[in-house]
């Protein structure tokens, strides 16, 4: 069982900017994603990164504004936010992958773990 902590949420104004944080309870060989999810709306893939680090994957949402990184050594992958947005509010989530690559990196059901969540608000 792998354990997922989010940090690093908050409230911004737009064009702001966040990082969010999601540590690992072990290190893992997993690709790692983050998706949202707004009240009344679908979980949605953000972005993913392979358990090398080396690829990538973004939603058109979110390209050019977001940039996903993790860091192994330290268990923990990050989400950076640039040109915040008040439609990027929602609930932000971590995942870890069934696969090391990013294959079906979209997919919620790609996910075999998950994290609790922390809430992103930009204000306009």
């Amino acid at each position: 069982q792998v354990q997922l902590v989010e940090s690093g949420g908050g409230s911004v104004q737009a064009g702001g900017s966040l990082r969010l944080s999601c540590t690992t309870s072990i290190r893992t060989f997993y690709a790692m994603a983050w998706f949202r999810q707004a009240p009344g709306k679908e979980r949605e893939f953000l972005a993913a990164i392979s358990s090398s680090g080396i690829s990538t994957n973004y939603a058109d949402s979110v390209q050019g504004r977001f940039t996903i990184s993790r860091d192994n050594a330290k268990n923990t992958v990050w989400l950076q936010m640039n040109s915040l947005k008040p439609e990027d509010t929602a609930f932000y989530y971590c995942a870890a992958s069934r696969y090391s690559d990013i294959s079906y990196s979209t997919e919620t059901g790609t996910y075999r773990f998950w994290g609790q969540g922390t809430q992103v608000t930009v204000s306009s």
